[in-house]
């Protein structure tokens, strides 16, 4: 019945003709308009909107070399898995600056091995919770409010979550409520959208960047930004999980994550370019890998991070960079690491983590609106880490239960984004990764991946 109203929800979106688009299409450096042009934008402005996505994503992988496995390892063999999303993205004007958003969305299904087995897992559509049947959860409800610094502005279109009309060129931005730290952190205009370009964690995300966010990836919380011609400064204070991994957050803030970036926007040899560095502090009830060691010292128990949760503060820092080199080729570059004696709480178990890429749009073959990616990934372990995994530990992606010879996990990605209509595009995706969960002895893995979506 749920997948009868999904259906149902996006033939009336079509019809409709609502539109909407990508991040990738979002200007770096917005051309300023003068006082005139922002009075006629404010009249131009929506009063409300709405948009709708669909995605579905289906992976599987051919049989690896596996003398062993653990709790939370890559099964070895496995049939194909999928995911699928449905989400409706409502906004409503409030008052001059403020406007409001929910997104209500349906999922299902569940990601290869459960979301388990490798640091840098497959699929950004999968999270650690899945179930075959449809459920529904909101995932976003926040109030965002801009203040403007100065009369000039530029308009923004209609977009999910993006309410077009004019918008302040300098301006202070408070974002208030429950969202993503994605959606306002670590953005890169080539590698960040699962539903777009590509799919593995440590590709879209910084893999080191233990961020808060329940099993689904969300929080609450409050972000401010500053955006004074090319820089923009943002800060933000968040609920982390009540345990790591959890799928409840601590509302009361006793555990919590703060993070700050600064962003720079730039032409090189007139092409549009940007650079951003972060970094964050989590503070709550973690366990640390050595601590956890100890406890069985000289036993043949197996070590539990839970048993030894206490006060504890983890930090970290990621860098990336995104630049066009020809016309519709881009380049980017990711690079991250975080506090290796403390356990990961909220994303996955990497420490250090370098990832490269291109993406290059379909114009140069005729086919505007198709794009093609490829992109690299290592990733690493603390010592402490290493030695909780190779005594039998389990994290909260990763343990298969020894770890005897130790590898950097590394990942290679490339995919193809066929439009097939102005809303729907097809993508075929292939991963191969080395060392999954920084184990010599099982691997590697072919992953093979086919991803559908259409947003309105």
């Amino acid at each position: 019945t749920r997948r009868c109203v999904a259906a149902a929800l996006l033939v009336w979106a079509f019809a409709c003709g609502a539109t909407a688009r990508g991040p990738g299409d979002t200007p770096l450096e917005p051309a300023p308009t003068g006082p005139a042009d922002a009075a006629a934008g404010e009249l131009d402005a929506e009063l409300y909107q709405w948009h709708a996505q669909l995605t579905s994503v289906t992976q599987r992988h051919g049989d690896f070399r596996s003398p062993y496995q653990g709790a939370n390892s890559l099964r070895s063999s496995e049939p194909a898995m999928e995911t699928v999303d449905l989400t409706l993205y409502l906004g409503v004007r409030l008052w001059r600056g403020a406007q409001f958003y929910v997104n209500p969305e349906i999922d299902q299904g569940y990601g290869l091995s459960n979301t388990l087995g490798v640091a840098g897992f497959t699929s950004g559509e999968a999270y650690k919770v899945g179930n075959w049947q449809p459920y529904y959860r909101m995932a976003r409800v926040f109030v965002r409010q801009t203040f403007a610094l100065a009369e000039d502005s530029h308009h923004v279109d209609s977009a999910a979550n993006q309410l077009a009309g004019a918008e302040p060129d300098q301006r202070i931005t408070l974002t208030v409520g429950k969202f993503s730290v994605g959606d306002l952190f670590d953005n890169n205009a080539y590698a960040h959208d699962p539903r777009a370009d590509f799919l593995n964690w440590a590709v879209i995300d910084a893999g080191a960047f233990d961020y808060a966010a329940d099993a689904w990836g969300y929080t609450i919380g409050a972000a401010m930004e500053w955006t004074r011609g090319d820089w923009t400064l943002r800060g933000g204070y968040f609920a982390m999980s009540t345990e790591p991994n959890g799928e409840s957050l601590d509302t009361t803030f006793a555990q919590n994550f703060q993070v700050a970036e600064v962003e720079r926007r730039f032409r090189w040899r007139g092409r549009p370019g940007a650079w951003r560095l972060l970094g964050f502090v989590d503070r709550g009830h973690f366990g640390r890998y050595q601590d956890a060691l100890d406890q069985v010292a000289g036993s043949a128990e197996v070590p539990e991070l839970a048993r030894v949760r206490q006060g504890a503060t983890k930090a970290g820092w990621a860098a990336n960079v995104e630049q066009e080199v020809a016309d519709g080729i881009g380049l980017f570059a990711r690079i991250s690491a975080s506090n290796g004696a403390v356990q990961a709480i909220e994303f996955t178990e990497i420490n250090r983590s370098l990832a490269v890429g291109a993406s290059v749009q379909g114009g140069r073959w005729g086919r505007p609106d198709d794009a093609w990616g490829l992109a690299g990934v290592i990733n690493g372990l603390s010592a402490p880490a290493r030695a909780y995994f190779a005594a039998g530990g389990i994290g909260i992606l990763i343990g298969d239960g020894q770890l005897a010879h130790y590898r950097s996990e590394q990942v290679l990605e490339t995919y193809y984004s066929w439009q097939l209509h102005r809303a729907w595009h097809l993508s075929a995706d292939f991963q191969y990764v080395a060392h999954p969960a920084y184990n010599a002895d099982r691997g590697p893995v072919r992953v093979f991946g086919l991803r559908v979506h259409a947003d309105y």
